[in-house]
C-alpha cells in the first residue's frame, strides 16, 4: 500500500514516529517519508538513524497552517501523531494544549483537504473517552474534527479516521521508563497514585501494526479501538521491582482511576470485529452512504450490546505479573 507513495508524520520524532518509520522502511519502498516536527535536535538525532534517500525532515509546528500546507504537497497518506500529551502539564497550561491539540488538528485537516491527500489517520487516546482532564477533552475535540472532516472533504476528497488506544509500553513520559529510572537509582519502594488504578496496555509495535492495518480498513469517519489487555498498577510494581511495596502519592491533577475506550453512551453506534471495535460516526455524511459493518479488508463486524462499555477495570483480559515481566524484557 505504501510502495512509491509519500507519507507524512506530524510529531514524527516521537516514539511512534521512530517505530512507524522503521516498520515502513522494513516492509515497503516509499517514495517520500516526511518527518514533520518542531524540534531540530530530535530531527538531527533521528536523521542519524534514518538517512535513507526517501527520508525528508521538515521543521514545523502543527499550529502553523501554512507550513503544513507546504509540507503536504503531493503527499498520499498522513499520520497525525503531534500532540501535547502530559496530563498535569495540560492542566497548568490549558491554552497551549488547546492550540496544539485542537487548532493543530484543524490545520492538519485543512492542509490535507487542500492538497488532496488520500487518507489521514489521527492518533488519539483512551483519555478522550468521557474525559475528565483537559488533555482528554482536547483529544475528544480533535477526534470529532477528524470524523466530521469526511463531510467537508467531498465525495472524492481525503478520507479521515482516528485510532484510539491506551498506554504505550515504554513510550516517552509513561510510567515504565519512570519506574525503570527509579529502580536504577536504587529505589526499593515505587510511588503509586492509587492502588486500585488500572490502565489499557499496548506495545509500540502493536500500536504501529494497528495503524498500518487501519489504513487498508478505513472508509472514513471511523474511530478504531484495538482489543488489548489491561494492567493493574500494583501488578506492574511487582513485575518491575519484585515487591508489592509501594508509596501512595495521590492521584495527579486530571487523572482517572480507570480508563474507557468505548463509552456506554456510544454503544448504539459501535461495532465489534474479531480484534478491534469501531465507533461509527454519530453524524450523517450527506454525500456518502457507508456500511461500516464490512470494512475494506472484508472483515465483518456486529453491533455491541446495548449497554456495552470497554473499560480498563472490567476488561476480561488482564496481564499477569509474568506477562508484564516478559513485556518489560522485550521492550527495553
Amino acid at each position: 500500500m505504501f510502495d512509491n507513495k509519500s507519507i507524512l508524520i506530524t510529531g514524527g520524532t516521537g516514539s511512534f514516529g521512530h517505530a512507524f518509520v522503521a516498520r515502513l522502511l522494513k516492509t515497503y519502498k516509499p517514495k517520500k517519508l516526511i518527518i514533520y516536527s518542531r524540534d531540530e535536535l530530535k530531527q538531527y538525532e533521528m536523521q542519524q538513524k534514518f538517512d535513507q534517500p526517501c527520508m525528508r525532515y521538515f521543521i514545523g509546528d502543527v499550529r502553523d497552517g501554512q507550513r503544513l500546507k507546504a509540507a503536504m504537497r503531493d503527499v498520499d497518506f498522513v499520520i497525525h501523531a503531534a500532540a501535547l500529551k502530559q496530563v498535569p502539564a495540560a492542566e497548568y497550561n490549558p491554552n497551549e494544549c488547546i492550540k496544539t491539540n485542537i487548532m493543530g488538528a484543524q490545520n492538519v485537516i485543512d492542509a490535507a483537504i487542500e492538497n488532496n491527500v488520500r487518507k489521514v489517520i489521527a492518533l488519539s487516546t483512551d483519555k478522550a473517552a468521557n474525559p475528565v482532564n483537559l488533555y482528554g477533552a482536547t483529544k475528544l475535540a480533535s477526534d470529532k474534527l477528524f470524523v466530521a472532516a469526511n463531510n467537508i472533504s467531498g465525495a472524492k476528497g481525503a478520507r479521515f479516521a482516528v485510532v484510539r488506544y491506551g498506554n504505550v509500553v515504554g513510550s516517552r513520559g509513561s510510567v515504565v521508563p519512570y519506574f525503570r529510572s527509579l529502580i536504577a537509582e536504587g529505589k526499593k519502594v515505587l510511588p503509586v497514585t492509587h492502588e486500585e488504578m488500572t490502565r489499557f496496555w499496548i506495545t509500540l509495535s502493536q500500536g504501529v501494526e494497528f495503524v498500518v492495518k487501519n489504513f487498508t480498513r478505513m472508509q472514513g469517519g471511523e474511530i478504531f479501538v484495538p482489543k488489548i489487555p489491561s494492567v493493574r498498577i500494583i501488578d506492574l510494581v511487582e513485575a518491575m521491582s519484585g515487591s508489592r511495596d509501594f508509596d501512595i502519592i495521590g492521584i495527579r491533577p486530571g487523572e482517572k482511576l480507570h480508563e474507557v475506550m468505548v463509552p456506554e453512551e456510544v454503544a448504539h453506534h459501535s461495532l465489534e470485529f474479531d480484534d478491534h471495535y469501531v465507533i461509527t460516526p454519530p453524524i450523517t455524511f450527506f454525500d456518502k452512504n457507508i456500511d461500516y459493518s464490512t470494512n475494506h479488508n472484508g472483515e465483518k463486524g456486529k453491533p455491541v450490546e446495548e449497554k456495552f462499555e470497554y473499560h480498563s477495570g472490567t476488561n476480561p483480559h488482564f496481564l499477569s505479573i509474568s506477562e508484564l515481566r516478559e513485556l518489560d524484557r522485550e521492550n527495553p
